[in-house]
């Protein structure tokens, strides 16, 4: 027997509507309006089909004596004819027979309609007029009400659902952050946040003073009242905020700052003063405030002026750190990835007295974030989370989760019953690379694909101060065609020029074997151009690493936050620095591709060797890559 169970769930969803308010007053009205039908069906006393004549054409049959009765009641009268009388009526084509009929009377008949209906002896009645019921009377004075109480209970329903809680519009302008009572439950602490080592350090104070608040006062010393952890998205922000409030014990009021923003001028400044109302009630107490940056940017920012909800929110959170009350043991705790729009006065000291940088963790902290990840995970012998860590260079907690979840996923689509080391590599190239396209092209691109990406592969690998190849493949990948990965050996913060200027080169490199090898260039190398010359322009008019220009910041080519402060904010240079840096910027890319261009035409058969391995292999280890180049150049110098 087939069973639709979506049938069955669809009723049960209409049953348990049934249950709310709503679907209680709809049901009543419905109630209502059939018991008013039962009662005129039930009550009323049907009659013969009455034809509605005109006053002037009962007065000829009456006057013809061929009515037989009347009833009044009010200006309306039926009646009944002698016999049927063929009556035209202008909606017919010819007279219907009417035998009995219903007209109006005119407000100034009166004794003389009744004289001439005794004298033509016609049965007179007469009815009082028609009064309503008291239950008619009671339901008309009632309807209007029950339907306005109707339509309020669903608005106030609504509300309701809307605000999260209860209490609908009476709450509209109440906190909405969560509590959460680190004693009651099991709390996160430092021990489960891998790395971050000096931003534990920092926030350690923090957790003793919210622990031991007198030992601070004793010597007149006070505790920043906030702390503002700034970091690249996914580096553990929030995960840190919950642990030092899982340390301290304390309750932690969590609220993202698009949360305080409403339609209704007003209602984000509100919930400020609840969200600070409750934590002092529960003193000491944390904070915490996700994305602060949706709510503390630069006032008065924007092409059309300032933002009046977003402002008024900013200005009662300015007033409640530092105002005309200040707290003592609540301290305010935010996160955000954009510092550079804040609001000066809400990172004065007073306010956000500290901020604590948390950057991209290095090798080591991405083996121990590794290595809490992979808890919960089944790996095999051969995973080597140290390397794994080595070749991660760049990547966040969250995109350490990320890749041990992918290479999880991988490692079940192929039934094994542990993690490889060949799952997290599939992952990693999944992540870094794109996921693979399965799509067909020609050999004529395909050629086209392996010389460009041969072509970066050696100007990378024979340019000095370059990062190491680590693979290339020439399948379909997001967006590309083909990737060739450079693994850096160690994590870098210093650029210098020189390493610069070879990165330059191996942008230029497919390009470059394009035009050798087919005397032509392609679109391919679109995006190559677009980071080319990027790069170039924050070297000439950020780094100072041009001589012509100087050792001077210029501005140009950094990304602002909005457009308001873009337009608004001068040009620092004259139109004649402008075409100088213009020039600059050619050069260097000019000089960096004739170098690609010397490395490829020197080494032209290693080129070869390179692109022929890809369009057969179609992806190249590292080592792979120095074997190829090695017989490359054996086979090149025993036939010279």
């Amino acid at each position: 027997m087939y069973v639709n169970m979506e049938k069955g769930k669809d009723i049960g969803e209409i049953l348990e509507k049934l249950k709310s308010p709503q679907a209680r007053v709809g049901i009543a009205l419905l109630l209502i309006t059939v018991v008013m039908f039962l009662w005129s069906s039930y009550f009323g006393t049907p009659g013969p089909a009455h034809y509605n004549i005109t006053y002037s054409q009962f007065l000829e049959e009456l006057n013809r004596g061929n009515v037989k009765s009347v009833t009044i009641q009010d200006l309306e009268m039926t009646g009944e004819f002698m016999e049927k009388v063929p009556i035209q009526f202008p909606n017919t084509l010819k007279p219907v027979p009417v035998k009995y009929f219903q007209t109006f009377l005119p407000s100034f008949q009166g004794e003389g309609l009744l004289s001439l209906l005794q004298e033509k002896q016609v049965t007179i009645n007469v009815k009082p007029p028609e009064k309503r019921s008291l239950l008619w009377s009671f339901i008309l004075g009632i309807l209007p009400w029950v339907l306005i109480i109707g339509v309020w209970v669903l608005i106030m329903r609504r509300a309701q659902r809307v605000q999260g809680g209860p209490g609908g519009l009476f709450t509209f302008g109440a906190s909405k952050a969560r509590v959460y009572d680190f004693k009651e439950k099991t709390a996160v602490t430092f021990q489960d946040v891998a790395g971050m080592k000096n931003a534990k350090v920092e926030l350690g104070e923090t957790v003793e003073f919210l622990k031991s608040p007198e030992k601070f006062k004793r010597l007149g010393a006070n505790v920043p009242k906030g702390v503002l952890l700034i970091g690249p998205p996914g580096t553990g922000k929030t995960l840190l905020a919950r642990a030092i409030a899982g340390e301290a014990g304390v309750p932690f009021f969590s609220i993202s700052a698009s949360e305080f923003i409403e339609m209704f001028v007003g209602v984000g400044a509100s919930r400020v003063r609840d969200m600070f109302k409750k934590a002092k009630e529960t003193q000491p107490s944390i904070i915490f405030i996700d994305e602060i940056d949706a709510v503390g940017r630069t006032r008065g920012a924007g092409l059309g002026g300032g933002h009046d909800e977003r402002e008024q929110t900013l200005n009662q959170l300015l007033s409640e750190m530092d105002g005309f009350e200040p707290h003592e043991e609540v301290i305010v705790l935010a996160a955000t990835n954009r510092p550079d729009v804040l609001d000066p006065a809400l990172l004065r000291p007073g306010r956000f007295d500290r901020h604590i940088v948390i950057d991209r963790p290095g090798w080591e902290d991405r083996k121990a974030i590794l290595e809490v990840h992979v808890r919960d995970k089944a790996l095999a012998d051969d995973v080597d989370l140290e390397r794994i860590a080595k070749g991660t260079p760049g990547m966040t907690g969250a995109d350490l989760e990320n890749l041990t979840n992918e290479a999880a996923l991988i490692a079940i689509r192929k039934n094994k019953e542990s993690i490889d080391s060949e799952d997290f590599e599939e992952a990693k190239d999944k992540i870094l690379m794109g996921t693979v396209r399965e799509e067909s092209i020609s050999d004529l691109e395909k050629r086209i694909t392996a010389y460009h990406e041969a072509g970066h592969v050696l100007v990378a690998r024979e340019m000095p101060n370059t990062d190491p190849v680590h693979k290339v493949s020439i399948i379909p990948r997001g967006m590309a065609m083909g990737v060739t990965q450079l693994l850096p050996e160690e994590d870098r913060h210093y650029y210098p020029k020189s390493y610069l200027m070879s990165k330059l080169s191996v942008a230029l490199g497919g390009r470059v074997a394009e035009k050798i090898v087919f005397n032509d260039v392609s679109s391919g190398a679109q995006n190559d151009l677009k980071d080319a010359t990027s790069l170039a322009e924050k070297m000439v008019a950020q780094w100072g690493m041009s001589d012509k220009v100087g050792p001077l910041s210029l501005g140009r080519g950094e990304e602002h936050p909005f457009l308001g402060r873009e337009l608004a904010m001068p040009k620092h240079y004259s139109e004649d620095m402008a075409w100088l840096m213009d020039q600059e910027i050619r050069r260097f890319i000019l000089e960096a591709e004739k170098k690609a261009e010397e490395v490829l035409l020197k080494n032209r058969h290693v080129l070869d060797a390179l692109a022929g391995a890809l369009i057969e292999e179609e992806t190249l280890e590292g080592k792979d890559i120095e074997r190829i180049v090695r017989e490359a150049r054996e086979k090149q110098g025993s036939s010279s």
